[in-house]
């Protein structure tokens, strides 16, 4: 009799997955296609769908690239030292690290919270940083200029807001936050090192099935916002702009995409004005339901149901503030 305890399971993880999902595509390409090019809303939904996937994954590789890199030589002790110890101060050069260093909202969280740490800086350096890194990093600010491209007003209002919402949020972290609110302690460090190129590998690994994902989800919204909805409720929220700055910050919370692929998702919605899209981009980055259950797991879910609700509040209102002033009513 084999011995249970020295019996193999079959793991089946979100790689596996992944590749069983492209081999099912791949059998059944024919009749999609035949389905597909028979009907004018489903030919629609595709063009819209393979436009913004084939647009944005070459940011997301690179992106995920360059998170793999961060995440391999620029470890959250390093961070720690080059923050000055000035709270207020500790707040803004968090807020620029943050667009010096890419990275997914996914990385971002869990630096942040060894930055609240023993020995780190304040909570609202960490919090600034959170914000920063993955919505003002040069791979979202290229990729934003091509999404809107001869539109260079749309990625400038987009950094100003976010780096704006980043601070904003730090600073009122430093005059409300309560340390109490932490309730989670610090995963455990590994009990062996892995050499760079196993840190590397897994990060971009992770990093890109879980952008991957999610960029997926996103077309694919994309594309049915495009067929199912009709075009009556967007000439509706085109008119009324409230209407249409609140209907994008809801979407960019529940459609929860990535920062590196969220600007060619938004750049397909061409049938509303630029504002409300502005704030789609501010918004996703900071606050969305994956970003809400990461924080609730890394630092505690009294923590999360205060900041969630305040940084969508400040995203918003800085993002609309922002895009009036650069983008006019747009």
């Amino acid at each position: 009799m084999s011995n249970p305890a020295r019996t193999r399971r079959l793991s089946i993880g979100s790689t596996e997955m992944l590749i069983v999902g492209l081999v099912a595509l791949a059998l059944a390409g024919g009749r999609l296609h035949t389905a597909v090019v028979a009907d004018p809303r489903w030919a629609t939904a595709a063009t819209v769908f393979t436009g913004v996937f084939v647009q944005a994954v070459p940011f997301l590789v690179l992106g995920v690239l360059v998170s793999g890199l961060v995440a391999t030589f620029v470890t959250p002790e390093k961070l720690a030292r080059w923050l000055p110890q000035q709270p207020a101060a500790a707040v803004l050069a968090a807020g620029v690290g943050g667009a010096a260093l890419p990275g997914c909202e996914c990385g971002s969280v869990p630096v942040a919270r060894r930055l609240f740490g023993p020995g780190g800086p304040t909570g609202a350096a960490a919090l600034t940083f959170m914000l920063a890194a993955p919505a003002v990093n040069p791979v979202v600010v290229v990729a934003t200029v091509v999404a809107f491209p001869g539109q260079p007003e749309m990625a400038a209002a987009r950094v100003t807001a976010s780096m704006i919402t980043a601070v904003v949020m730090g600073w009122c972290w430093l005059r409300f936050g309560r340390a109490e609110w932490i309730t989670r302690r610090l995963p455990p460090a590994p009990t062996h090192a892995r050499s760079r190129w196993a840190v590397f590998t897994e990060a971009a690994r992770h990093d890109f099935l879980q952008a991957a994902s999610y960029l997926v989800i996103g077309a694919g919204g994309a594309a049915a916002l495009h067929v199912l909805v009709p075009a009556s409720v967007f000439e509706r929220l085109s008119a009324n702009l409230v209407a249409g700055i609140m209907v994008m910050a809801l979407l960019a919370v529940v459609m929860a995409l990535c920062s590196e692929a969220d600007a060619f998702v938004a750049a397909s919605m061409t049938m509303l004005p630029l504002l409300p899209r502005l704030v789609f981009l501010v918004v996703g980055p900071a606050v969305d339901v994956k970003l809400f259950a990461m924080q609730s797991g890394m630092f505690g879910r009294r923590f999360a149901v205060r900041f969630a609700p305040a940084t969508l509040l400040v995203a918003t209102a800085v993002a609309t503030a922002t895009g009036l002033v650069f983008l006019g009513a747009r």
